[in-house]
């Protein structure tokens, strides 16, 4: 009995092992996995931050009647605290800079008039302690982590890390991964001629392409194989050898030439998935070498391929940079979709939201698991399990997007 996608993907992830850390620069750190977490290395922020321009002065001299204050300085971002000594004093202050000593508010310039030396708060104006002040350690103490390891580094996550002195981080190494197509009727993209019983290869460069763009891996490298035993078994016992992944799309359903999964055998892979119970994918395969390289088997159709690298690889490759599981997404239906008795369903779909809020997912009919013109402008697709033969709109559903 073959397994439920769900089956299959908890296989492999229990096979597959966690790739060493290493450091990187905080320029190149975008796009990595982070291994060990980004804390605070002081309170943040770190001195009392103005966050207006106007007038530092004392609560309670204004709680006391006072309206005019003489103007003793002027602090800008960057300058080290003025001092407030008395109750008629205030310091012009600018958006960034540290609170002067003594004072604990700041009145905006638009509520205030100056004449020479002069400042007067304008009448009505109110104020108390903390008004304009992002106040010291009030967004974290010191050592709070705040970016656990784990996560992607995107902007956000390389600015604090940047702000807490992050000069170098610790981040999963990168796998080198072979791309492995297979088959005779393939040609290279610049064939000066194309035979009527050829097609040029796409997966390859599909899935180099989703592997660089998605920043799972330091290098890919592509290869073809004919459908020659030989010549397969002899090329993947390289390949298995030198690289840290290795991809292989077509070879891997039960046709006189599909060579791959004996090839494998013979090389020692320890088979894991011979086949998952969904459509399209159904000959998803997948093995481990004796010195631990994943091997992954994609069906030689694209849609197939596409939808099996989505589902399965990229939660591995995940787990070998030692990022954080991503959560469940869902969606619900917008119209009626297809469905199987049997089989899982993995449909492509496109994504609509409306006013309110409510974000719907469009089956969009592939005339076949090869038709992957079909897939431009979809976004993902959804994984319907055996049911139906149609599932209605509304249906709530997992959803994969393909990026």
């Amino acid at each position: 009995m073959l397994p439920s996608p769900a089956d299959a993907e908890r296989i492999l992830l229990e096979a597959i092992f966690t790739l060493p850390a290493e450091p990187c620069p905080l320029a190149e750190a975008h796009g990595r996995v982070l291994r060990a977490p980004i804390a605070a290395d002081r309170e943040l922020p770190p001195f009392d931050r103005v966050t207006m321009d106007g007038f530092a002065l004392r609560s309670a001299a204004w709680a006391a009647g006072g309206r005019r204050f003489r103007v003793t300085g002027t602090q800008a971002a960057g300058m080290g605290p003025l001092h407030i000594k008395a109750d008629d004093e205030c310091v012009e202050i600018m958006t960034g800079a540290v609170l002067p000593t003594g004072a604990d508010c700041v009145v905006p310039y638009e509520e205030t008039t100056r004449d020479g030396t002069m400042m007067t708060m304008a009448t009505g104006v109110q104020t108390a302690a903390g008004r304009s002040v992002h106040a010291r350690g009030s967004d974290c103490a010191q050592d709070t982590v705040i970016v656990p390891a784990g996560a992607w580094l995107t902007a956000r996550e390389v600015a604090v890390a940047a702000a807490c002195g992050g000069a170098t981080l610790s981040v999963g190494r990168r796998p080198r991964v072979a791309v492995v197509a297979t088959g005779d009727e393939l040609t290279e993209v610049d064939a000066p001629s194309l035979a009527p019983h050829q097609i040029r290869k796409s997966n390859d460069h599909a899935l180099r392409a989703a592997l660089l763009a998605g920043g799972r891996a330091a290098n890919v490298e592509r290869f073809h194989l004919r459908d020659e035993r030989d010549e397969v078994e002899a090329a993947l016992r390289r390949i298995v050898a030198e690289f840290d992944v290795v991809l292989l799309t077509g070879g891997v359903s039960k046709g006189k030439f599909d060579f791959v999964p004996a090839a494998l055998a013979a090389l020692g892979v320890e088979k894991k998935i011979a086949g998952v119970a969904q459509r399209p994918g159904k000959p998803f395969w997948f093995g481990m070498t004796p010195r631990l390289t994943p091997v992954f088997a994609l069906p030689g159709n694209p849609v197939s391929a596409s939808v099996c690298y989505r589902r399965y690889v990229v939660p591995a490759l995940d787990k070998m940079l030692g990022a954080t599981a991503a959560r469940p997404d869902w969606v619900a239906l917008a119209n009626m979709t297809p469905g199987h008795a049997t089989l899982t369903r993995l449909n492509a779909v496109r994504l609509s939201s409306t006013p309110d809020g409510r974000r719907a997912a469009h089956a969009v009919a592939c005339n076949t698991s090869g038709d992957f013109a079909e897939l431009v402008g979809t976004d993902g697709f959804v994984e319907l399990p055996p049911g139906p033969a149609e599932a209605a709109a509304g249906t709530i559903a997992r959803y994969w997007a393909w990026e």
